[in-house]
């Protein structure tokens, strides 16, 4: 029997869950995995927060860099959250020979590359499972179970709060505001949620599955970012006319020699099996080039879900260190001399179907000085419809065009805002048919 001795820096929510599948199922861990883990410490600064589990005598400690330095502790459990005392304590604990598990998108998104060179150097696992999509195995997916295929696009959506609010949107008819507050009264938005909302979260997390995906370098800059605070019940309701769902999409596509690798809201067709991912829930379809699409699904948050993904890295790692096996997967799925960098795709070169409303003064010859506007511009319109709809003085105008380039969808934009016509600033929503360029 061997035994595993684990440090967990971080004890708020996912901290705790992980220390109670630790404490709670040790015995039942030890029978599938014939390793008997033992929680050495525990490190957290707030010592007054009221927790879900007590601790034995000496296990729940303030002192972080106790933990790390200790020479008995195998493995450290990072979930302080945040960038820079997270990475100041990985780095440490990778050079000082621990193996790292943790939970942080944000982390492994802006210091990726740097950590996993330190793991390597210093000849322990860097593990991250948690980090993307909650309970999902996306990464243990991209890593391991689809080695043989060639990923040609990854469409996830990788943000419950943000799901949660459209969908509350979407089944209740209320505005963003109203929707926000609610998930803030359930637990699905934080006091600050301007990470979700605005698309950061999911873009962390998209690069992250992008360099595993395409054995790419994490670049987390080169990711265009849209939130979804701009949607409103009136776009959700056209959507469903039209036979749409609005989601707040995370998307990848492989070309090769470039990808595209984007966040943000859109139209999503009822067939779609995104269109079913409804409250908090995260999903990801990928497409590999010998398994054709395969749709994970699960809880993306919370704290036994977390947790779980947390206890599968720390029995991989047990794993390896009884068969004396460090590294034998990949850190990020491709050997290090194989990580390249591979550019991507300004969101101007995209093409795609696309949505406007247009707030239109209730005037002659509007809809042919928009229409001329875009045809100027090579776009192509497929819908229209002005409605009769008086809404502060303007009706919506709302219009589907076919596939058209990016670059010149903006350009067209530009100038029918100037129309004096225009009312408010148009609302524009890509349509995700999974057609490429």
């Amino acid at each position: 029997m061997k035994n595993i001795n684990i440090g967990i820096l971080g004890c708020g929510i996912v901290g705790t869950g992980v220390s109670k599948l630790l404490i709670e199922k040790k015995q039942f861990i030890k029978s599938r995995t014939g390793v008997l883990f033992n929680l050495k410490h525990v490190a957290d600064i707030d010592i007054k927060r009221q927790r879900s589990i007590t601790f034995k005598q000496g296990v729940f400690i303030k002192d972080a860099e106790k933990i790390i330095n200790d020479p008995e502790i195998d493995i450290i459990v990072e979930l302080i959250g945040g960038k820079d005392i997270a990475k100041d304590f990985t780095i440490k604990a990778l050079k000082n020979g621990k193996h790292v598990v943790t939970a942080n998108k944000a982390l492994i998104a802006s210091f990726g590359n740097e950590l996993v060179k330190t793991a390597y150097k210093n000849n322990v696992e860097f593990a991250f499972e948690a980090s993307c999509g909650g309970c999902m195995p996306v990464i243990k997916t991209l890593r391991e179970s689809m080695v043989g295929n060639t990923i040609e696009s990854m469409t996830g959506i990788l943000n419950g709060t943000c799901n949660y609010i459209l969908t509350k949107m979407s089944k209740e008819n209320c505005s963003f505001d109203k929707a926000l507050e609610q998930a803030k009264e359930k637990g699905f938005a934080e006091a600050d949620p301007f990470l979700d909302i605005e698309g950061f979260d999911s873009a962390h997390k998209l690069a992250i599955l992008i360099s595993l995906a395409y054995g790419k370098e994490i670049t987390l800059n080169d990711i265009y970012v849209e939130g979804i605070t701009e949607i409103s019940p009136m776009d959700i309701q056209f959507a469903r006319e039209f036979g749409y769902v609005i989601k707040l999409l995370a998307i990848s596509k492989n070309y090769k020699n470039n990808i595209e690798a984007r966040v943000h809201p859109a139209m999503i067709p009822l067939a779609n099996p995104l269109s079913y991912i409804d409250g908090s829930m995260n999903a990801v379809v990928i497409n590999g080039d010998v398994t054709g699409e395969t749709m994970l699904y699960g809880h993306g948050a919370g704290m036994m879900p977390t947790a779980s993904a947390v206890i599968s890295d720390i029995v991989d790692i047990a794993r390896n260190i009884i068969t004396k096996n460090k590294t034998r997967i990949p850190i990020l799925g491709y050997f290090q001399e194989n990580i390249k960098k591979i550019p991507v795709f300004s969101i101007k070169e995209i093409n795609a179907s696309y949505y406007f409303r247009f707030a239109a003064a209730d005037n002659p010859g509007v809809l042919s000085k928009i229409s001329g506007i875009l045809g100027d511009h090579n776009i192509s319109i497929k819908i229209v419809q002005q409605t009769g709809r008086n809404i502060n003085g303007s009706v919506p105008v709302v219009i589907i065009t076919h596939l058209a380039k990016e670059e010149n969808i903006q350009k067209a934009l530009k100038m029918i805002s100037k129309l004096d016509s225009i009312i408010d600033k148009p609302v524009v929503i890509r349509i995700e048919e999974d057609k490429k360029i």
